[in-house]
């Protein structure tokens, strides 16, 4: 393959565009990749869609490697098999819906667990089919609140999902280790540097879930890893340890003191140390218990429920940690206090709550026996020794508050938590029967008995991991692309007009006809400083300079990675390139 700059679809831009927020998304579109078509979605340039489609080559040959078989599921869903799911009303607004002509609704894909089982069901009777995985890469749709950051949030993006099927729960454990040991061959072949973390299952459901995570300040994902053992985790699915129970009528009664404007926990904490409140001194927020109020509203439900949450004093809530646990309902913080007089704000304790019929979940620290400084549900008041399982029973618990460097590990004695950030570039599920029982998916056994299969769900986002390679891969000139990926594997520059000129096309000619892939910038109206400036841009790991020495029979090789240069004679050049 050989590609001319002259006549390529590419335009470069010196100056980051406006709307672009992150490292990858600003070279993406200046080094001429990608488009924006509309917010969230993108259209891919030649280069672009050389990229992407590597990117796609090596998630394919992996997944064939361990015996998937491609398919390809229509983009536009019929709404029924959603229905039946569930998961039309579970993924509420976060899906596009619409309606033909007809008037029967439709839904542009989030993913196809459904399809598969339906497929499934349809093909196959009997268990001498099993096992059985089917994989596609397919474009999904997201209506995204806010898209961002490029290809790292959109509306539009590429996907690779496959979906196993076994008899057994054997049979999905052993499907689940092949593709998160493929995963991780794909990922270090795309020079992605990755942890595998524990996750919440959000919307799939099932049992096991664990996220693959590019490592990256830019990254949406907040993952932990314990400095004493080998585990990680999303936030999202990190347990706290809970301290042992006391006994809750062990403390001292409980007490009212005036604390005039103390709405917030600092402003507690100095009065009470002032005061002597509960006669002694030495408090701190993590004695005291923080009562927010959220608003939860269910799929379908045509109002939202009233729920607060009680942490220790130190801690804030977590919106996405108190989402996760408690989806598919949508969380948000409760702003109506106007119309709610009864929950003083900045004063809310947990005595008065059930008596007002309202949910109360508590940080897994809130245990029997645990006596709490927190509000007196009046207007600049507080209590003291406030006990759970004597003052107030909670409903039960939540992991809510947020995770924080130096907390413990849940997974052993020694360690604690380190905080990363990162971008969630795979996701794979053990299912279960969630699908299988929704369409009554049953084959007939061996002994000749109905069975029911069990499902596997595996997803890499194409697109994304394009943004995550770049993301991994620039420095403050442009793009570094890894070999694996890189739109062309060569990129001649022609540093010069006439001689050079014909002199590195004649050079991508015997390139391209040794099987590499070449980019020759053959522009006659552009200077060699733009030339090179656009060089170190796109980022193609080799360039080759047809300069002035190339009438002493040399040309120059650059390393894009490690910045090195060589002068090469121009007759071995073939050779050192194809590694002939």
């Amino acid at each position: 393959m050989l590609l001319r700059m002259s006549t390529l679809l590419l335009r470069t831009l010196r100056e980051d565009p406006a709307d672009a927020e992150v490292p990858s998304h600003r070279l993406l579109l200046r080094a001429g990749y990608l488009r924006r078509a509309a917010p969230g979605g993108y259209t891919w340039l030649p280069l672009g869609k050389l990229v992407l489609d590597r990117v796609a080559d090596v998630v394919r040959q992996e997944m064939t490697a361990i015996g998937d078989q491609e398919v390809l599921f229509p983009a536009l869903l019929p709404a029924e098999p959603y229905r039946t799911s569930g998961r039309w009303v579970e993924y509420g607004d976060d899906i596009f819906t619409l309606a033909d002509r007809r008037g029967a609704e439709h839904l542009l894909a989030p993913t196809h667990e459904e399809m598969a089982a339906l497929l499934v069901k349809d093909l196959f009777t009997s268990y001498r089919d099993f096992p059985v995985t089917l994989f596609q890469i397919q474009t999904r749709f997201r209506d995204e609140t806010r898209p961002r950051a490029g290809l790292l949030r959109g509306r539009e993006f590429l996907m690779k999902d496959a979906y196993s099927f076994d008899l057994d729960e054997a049979g999905l454990a052993a499907a689940y280790e092949r593709h998160r040991d493929a995963y991780r061959r794909v990922f270090d072949r795309l020079g992605l540097d990755h942890t595998v973390v524990a996750a919440t299952s959000g919307a799939m459901g099932g049992s096991v879930s664990e996220e693959f995570v590019a490592a990256s300040e830019v990254g949406e994902d907040t993952f932990v890893a314990c400095t004493g053992c080998d585990y990680a985790a999303n936030t999202e699915a990190v347990t706290t340890p809970a301290p042992p129970a006391g006994d809750p009528h062990a403390a001292p009664p409980m007490r009212v003191y005036d604390t005039p404007d103390t709405p917030t926990i600092d402003s507690l904490v100095e009065l009470a140390n002032a005061r002597r409140l509960g006669d002694r001194t030495g408090w701190t927020a993590a004695d005291t218990l923080k009562n927010v109020v959220l608003s939860v509203r269910r799929p379908g439900a045509d109002e939202p429920e009233l729920l607060v949450v009680g942490v220790p004093g130190d801690r804030d809530v977590d919106l996405k940690r108190v989402g996760a646990a408690l989806h598919p309902a949508t969380v948000t913080m409760f702003d109506g206090f106007a119309d709610r007089p009864e929950l003083v704000r900045g004063y809310i304790g947990p005595q008065v709550l059930a008596g007002l019929g309202i949910r109360y979940l508590v940080d897994p620290r809130v245990v029997p026996g645990t006596a709490w400084l927190t509000g007196a549900n009046e207007p600049g008041r507080h209590a003291v020794d406030v006990v759970c399982g004597r003052d107030f029973v909670p409903d039960g618990t939540v992991e809510a508050a947020e995770v924080r460097a130096g907390d413990p590990c849940p997974a052993c004695a020694a360690g604690t938590l380190t905080i990363r950030r990162g971008i969630e570039i795979g996701h794979i599920f053990q299912l279960g029967r969630r699908f299988t029982d929704a369409f009554a998916v049953d084959v007939l056994g061996p002994a000749g008995k109905p069975v029911r299969p069990t499902m596997g769900c595996y997803g890499i986002g194409v697109s994304r991991a394009v943004a995550a390679i770049a993301e991994q891969h620039h420095d403050e000139r442009g793009l570094v692309w890894p070999a694996q990926v890189a739109p062309c594997d060569v990129h001649l520059v022609a540093a010069g007009k006439g001689p050079q000129v014909d002199a590195a096309l004649d050079l991508g000619g015997q390139l391209a006809g040794r099987g590499l892939r070449v980019l020759v910038d053959d522009r006659t109206h552009v200077s060699a400083g733009v030339k090179f400036t656009d060089a170190e841009l796109i980022g193609i790991p080799r360039t080759v300079v047809v300069g002035r020495r190339f009438a002493d029979g040399y040309v120059e090789l650059r390393d894009r990675p490690t910045g090195e240069r060589d002068e090469v004679p121009v007759d071995t050049l073939v050779a050192r390139l194809t590694g002939a």
